[in-house]
């Protein structure tokens, strides 16, 4: 399925999500981040996706940034919309129920770092770059980035990054722990699909109660995390799947996961 600003599209239990804006960079205005947001609610809803790849198209981006343009006539409210708007699309993907990769195709910046930093693992080209250069516009991180960067890589980084505004390159954000792993640009379609391919055939199940317990547990203090954990944990034993992996893991044989 494709419209004008992304493109869908499955492969078994993967489906892939590509802002569809090479032209502009693959720049977010409002109408991709509305549309984005339908995909991820729907990718979320639908029980034969099991994994979702985000990217950009072209060979030059993944996402670039916020649209310049669109921003340049908004007033203080319709700015402070624009980012809660752009806030809402990132807090939907990282709190997304099945994992999300992001592959960092080309130049990660601004909102197009937010949106990299939202996704559960981040995989870039050795030729990418990433960074938040909004003060040079005289603007600052609106989707997230200022918090994110502070979760990720910690003062120091977040800092550095949305003070300067000078993007870095993928090797320095692996070091940062802004993206998961880096590889040759030549690799990074078959590197994604290699963990795609893994996470799909892993216990969906088990998979969510990871996901949630590692974002509400680092919104928590720890007693309340360690809790939630417990209770996640017991859950899976009322599973389907945790009986099959366990079986299979006794017998030597792969195990079968059926999402129940």
């Amino acid at each position: 399925m494709a419209d004008a600003l992304i493109s869908i599209m499955d492969d078994a239990a993967v489906r892939t999500v590509t802002v569809n804006r090479p032209d502009k960079l693959n720049a977010l205005n409002r109408a991709t981040l509305e549309a984005l947001d339908t995909a991820f609610s729907a990718a979320a809803a639908d029980p034969a996706v099991r994994v979702v790849v985000l990217t950009g198209a072209g060979p030059r981006a993944f996402v670039a940034g916020a649209d310049i343009a669109e921003m340049n006539g908004l007033s203080a409210v319709q700015g402070r919309d624009f980012s809660l708007l752009g806030q809402r699309l990132m807090r939907r993907i990282e709190r997304m129920p099945k994992p999300v990769i992001g592959k960092i195709n080309g130049f990660a910046l601004g909102g197009g770092l937010e949106l990299a930093m939202a996704c559960h693992l981040r995989v870039a080209s050795e030729t990418a770059k990433v960074g938040q250069p909004e003060i040079n516009l005289g603007l600052m991180p609106g989707f997230g980035g200022s918090q994110r960067l502070l979760r990720l890589c910690g003062r120091a980084a977040a800092l550095e990054l949305c003070l300067l505004g000078t993007p870095i390159t993928a090797a320095r954000a692996a070091q940062l722990g802004i993206v998961t792993e880096v590889v040759p640009a030549a690799e990074l379609d078959a590197r994604v699909q290699a963990l795609a391919s893994q996470l799909a055939s892993a216990a969906p199940l088990a998979l969510r109660g990871i996901l949630d317990a590692i974002h509400i547990g680092g919104e928590c203090p720890l007693g309340e995390g360690l809790e939630y954990e417990s209770v996640q944990f017991g859950l899976m034993f009322a599973t389907e799947d945790m009986r099959e992996g366990t079986s299979a893991f006794l017998a030597r044989r792969p195990p079968v996961f059926q999402n129940r």
